[in-house]
């Protein structure tokens, strides 16, 4: 594609050099870069792509999208005031704006973004839909799979995946967004046609200054959506968020549980094997059954519904696919034991999760409730004594352990769990696969172990180091049944 063509309708500083070349690719990482190409300059966290222009010129880059002045002869240097923002542009040029093609689903919320987004994926597929998915787990490309990174890929890769989606005649994605990426610009240029809201907890707080702001961000993505909102208004900043909205041409459909709702669960039943409710919508009513237990799988199965029945896709087919469906890597997963006990893992790693985890196990447990957690660390340290607080109020006994510390001190993490526990039915095993097997040794018939915290993620960041860790594999192993 001719450079011309790459930054029209771009706001540009200025340019200097010639934009009549031809660009073959584009990239912000300098490791990744093709003959040919555009390097995109992005000021980071922790880097800056301005110091990567020359090893840019190595791998073969002609052009330059910079914030910085900077100008190198032979070369051509495009100067904007936000290379991000520039960069969601440029991405979607490059390959011919994709999703105006697409029927692109955005799920953002605290929780619940992973199950709603594989569970629209399951339910269109039913329905002879091709889905293409883009999560926290991994991005499906119909029969390609790549491994996640983060939530919400920048916007040179998402835009490469859609259009390749396309070429496959993958018409519908379901997508998580995260406030990270709503915030960063990754999904600017990406023109959502549906917006799911599930809920909001505190998390990332870290990065954003308060709940407020939290909430803020996600509220973006409900401002760009072009046939459909829809909202949980059962959580209160679901409620903020609708109130914000409602005046919007975009149509916008609510649903829960306790509140007046446009799509209601009522007689709800939840068993250890799933979920039984009677579903209440503005057009029909019928009974729902499916094979993920808690009240959380509740709120995640309307919010699919509800996006089906926006689509007017057959109800029937909505129901015979929820009974079927084999649930989410991670979320919830029960590991088979001969052992009389249940083990659970979860990926659940905010106070609101973990409560949300523990009160379903407490629905169908006949023992004990034995919980293994820890907190992640370079992360937001005001949910850890909240997190104690919780796996106290809602277990019989608590191991805590260490999740990914990065570059904390697994002891200083747990010294700020500590802060929200003042009972004694705990133990601090620093070693997370000491702390799995002493859990399980604990265990008797009747008791439900609950693992908390990383879920699908096979693997721990100790330092800079990531090593190879699965609760799963961990728990399979000390059972004996690998």
């Amino acid at each position: 594609m001719l450079l011309r063509d790459l930054v029209k309708n771009l706001d540009t500083v200025d340019i200097k050099g010639n934009v009549d070349i031809n660009i073959d690719d584009i990239n912000y990482d300098s490791r990744k870069l093709k003959q040919n190409s555009l390097f995109i300059c992005i000021k980071g966290f922790s880097l800056n792509g301005h110091e990567f222009i020359l090893g840019a010129i190595k791998k073969g880059s002609i052009a330059f999208l910079v914030e910085e002045d900077v100008y190198i002869k032979g070369y051509t240097f495009i100067r904007v005031k936000d290379t991000r923002k520039a960069m969601a542009k440029i991405s979607s040029n490059f390959y011919n704006n994709p999703t105006k093609e697409l029927n692109l689903i955005g799920v953002t919320g605290t929780n619940g973004k992973t199950t709603i987004t594989h569970l629209i994926k399951e339910v269109f597929e039913y329905n002879n839909r091709k889905t293409g998915l883009i999560g926290t787990i991994k991005n499906v490309i119909g029969d390609e799979e790549i491994v996640s990174s983060r939530t919400t890929p920048e916007s040179v890769e998402l835009q490469g995946y859609f259009r390749k989606m396309l070429s496959k005649n993958i018409n519908d994605c379901a997508m998580e967004v995260s406030s990270h990426s709503l915030e960063l610009k990754r999904v600017d240029e990406c023109e959502f046609k549906f917006g799911i809201f599930t809920n909001l907890t505190e998390e990332h707080l870290d990065f954003h200054a308060n709940l407020d702001e939290y909430r803020r961000a996600k509220e973006k993505l409900f401002n760009i959506t072009t046939l459909g909102n829809i909202m949980n208004i059962d959580d209160k900043g679901g409620k903020k968020i609708y109130e914000s909205i409602k005046s919007l041409k975009t149509p916008v459909i609510t649903y829960a549980i306790e509140e007046e709702a446009d799509i209601m669960a009522k007689d709800i039943k939840i068993y250890s094997s799933g979920i039984e409710y009677k579903l209440i919508t503005p057009k029909y009513q019928m009974d729902i059954k499916t094979p993920m237990p808690g009240r959380f799988s509740v709120y995640n199965s309307l919010a699919v519904i509800a996006l089906c029945y926006l689509m007017d896709i057959p109800k029937e087919t909505i129901a015979e696919s929820l009974e079927k469906t084999n649930g989410v890597s991670g979320r919830f997963e029960s590991v088979d034991t001969d052992k009389g006990f249940s083990v659970i893992i979860d990926y659940a790693h905010t106070p609101d999760a973990l409560e949300n985890v523990l009160k379903t196990a407490k629905e169908f447990v006949k023992g004990n409730i034995i919980t293994v957690f820890g907190c992640g660390g370079d992360r937001d340290k005001t949910k850890r004594p909240l997190m104690g607080k919780v796996s106290q109020e809602h277990s019989d006994y608590t191991v805590i352990t260490s999740d990914n510390p990065r570059t904390e001190t697994p002891e200083d993490i747990v010294s700020d769990i500590l802060k929200g526990v003042d009972a004694l039915s705990y133990k601090v095993i620093l070693d997370r696969k000491e702390a799995i097997n002493h859990a399980i040794e604990k265990a008797k018939e009747g008791d439900v172990v609950i693992i908390a915290g990383k879920g699908h993620e096979d693997y721990q960041v100790i330092g800079k180091e990531k090593i190879h860790f699965d609760d799963k594999e961990v728990v399979k192993e000390i059972l004996g049944k690998e």
